[in-house]
């Protein structure tokens, strides 16, 4: 991959995780960037040699964990952290009382004490950690931010936002995949819409005061299982005709590169026809959505009021397709839709309305980048890294350090609160 520019040349980096969002910060960080990495730490032996192999990491610098890169160790400005949610907490205050810069992939943790000992590690330590809440870094996010920061729309009264999963990504990820039970990963609003509670804080710029959310498993279960529907997809007789056959769903990427990095990549290192219909025979990808492995909500509503009285809501499915967040973000003096890729600005003074085009390359998948966020952030990352060594402080702005992010996970547990107990939670107590 030819590089773009040299904002990390002279970086080291290890990575922690070779899963699909380790391989993919650091083939942006060395591909794009010019960044290097030196060590890896996985437990699976043939996703942590492909790794090796893709990225040049020798075999002296390959670890089954964490503890043994940490006692080797090996030299290195920043560790990126993409294991599991619930192994997050340990290598983060381990390499943070090591010296390590973290970009550590959301969320914190699943729980808020585990999440507020890494924060107090990074603090005590004075080092960089940077969770990765990509949908700050787009450039769609960034021409939003100084609309709203200019005035032009007034003071924001409410705010409507949508995050559509998509029907085949959820089946994937939160019903088949690692983040199935709440108990294994953390909740479906934590794993996935702490992008959206963190981008929402983010826009609005004011605390949120208070929290109410509705939802849960609806579709995904035993009783909603047709009749005649075998436990594995390759043996069922819907195989050409349930929207959720795994057949059906991973054929279609066989031959696209994206398509082959995610979401082929994850059931199997070696992405070939043959690997692909083996791990659905054999692996969780090709089991019956409907055999009830699975608990997390497959759909949820955030009701959100501010400390100024305004509010927001945000509305998180399974039942859509894969594409950008839609939000619409209404003020005083005007209002603004958004798609991803485009902002409509309706100006309430003016009576006029303007569109401004955004669009990056890519898609809003991971495997596209998040049309182009996992580039910034890396960026963002590396930049700091550099302006670090060079004068031992921060000379780059980077959004989502962990004391901001910690606040927007306090939104999220507050909403499985109120969720599961049926209450407004107060976050101002």
């Amino acid at each position: 991959m030819e590089r773009q520019s040299d904002i990390g040349r002279g970086i080291n980096l290890v990575v922690l995780g070779a899963g699909s969002r380790g391989t993919s910060y650091a083939r942006i960080a060395t591909g794009k960037f010019g960044a290097r990495v030196v060590a890896v730490v996985d437990p699976d032996l043939t996703r942590r040699d492909v790794f090796a192999r893709t990225f040049g990491v020798p075999e002296s610098a390959c670890f089954d964990d964490w503890p043994e890169l940490l006692a080797a160790p090996v030299p290195a400005d920043a560790v990126v952290i993409a294991t599991p949610d619930r192994l997050h907490e340990a290598p983060a205050i381990a390499f943070a009382d090591k010296g390590y810069d973290i970009l550590l992939e959301k969320p914190l943790a699943p729980k808020e004490d585990a999440a507020r000992r890494m924060v107090e590690a990074a603090e005590r330590n004075n080092v960089m950690m940077v969770v990765c809440h990509v949908m700050r870094y787009s450039s769609y996010t960034r021409a939003l931010k100084a609309i709203l920061d200019s005035g032009r729309i007034g003071r924001i009264v409410s705010v409507e936002h949508l995050e559509p999963i998509g029907w085949w990504h959820f089946a994937h990820s939160y019903v088949r995949g690692n983040w199935a039970r709440e108990a294994d990963s953390s909740s479906m609003l934590l794993a996935k819409a702490s992008h959206d509670a963190d981008w929402l804080m983010h826009i609005v710029g004011r605390p949120v005061s208070k929290v109410s959310s509705f939802g849960g498993l609806y579709h995904f279960k035993p009783e909603n299982r047709p009749a005649n529907a075998a436990e594995r997809c390759l043996d069922c007789p819907l195989i050409d005709t349930c929207a959720y056959s795994a057949p059906k769903i991973y054929r279609r990427f066989l031959g696209d590169p994206l398509g082959e990095r995610w979401p082929l990549a994850v059931l199997t290192p070696d992405v070939t026809e043959e690997s692909v219909m083996e791990a659905l025979r054999t692996g969780p990808y090709g089991r019956c959505v409907y055999s009830g492995d699975n608990d997390v909500a497959d759909h949820q509503v955030v009701n959100l009021e501010f400390d100024d009285g305004a509010t927001a809501s945000m509305t998180v499915s399974a039942f859509t397709p894969l594409d950008f967040r839609k939000t619409r973000i209404m003020g005083t003096l005007g209002m603004i839709t958004g798609d991803g890729r485009s902002l409509l600005i309706d100006d309430f003074v003016t009576a006029a309305s303007e569109t401004l085009d955004t669009t990056r390359p890519g898609g809003a998948s991971a495997a596209d980048g998040h049309g182009g966020a996992d580039d910034e952030l890396v960026s963002v990352f590396l930049q700091a890294l550099h302006a670090r060594r060079a004068a031992g402080t921060d000379g780059v702005a980077v959004d989502s350090g962990a004391q901001v992010s910690f606040a927007s996970h306090r939104l999220v547990w507050a909403a499985e609160e109120a969720r599961k107990a049926g209450v407004v939670v107060s976050l101002s107590e």
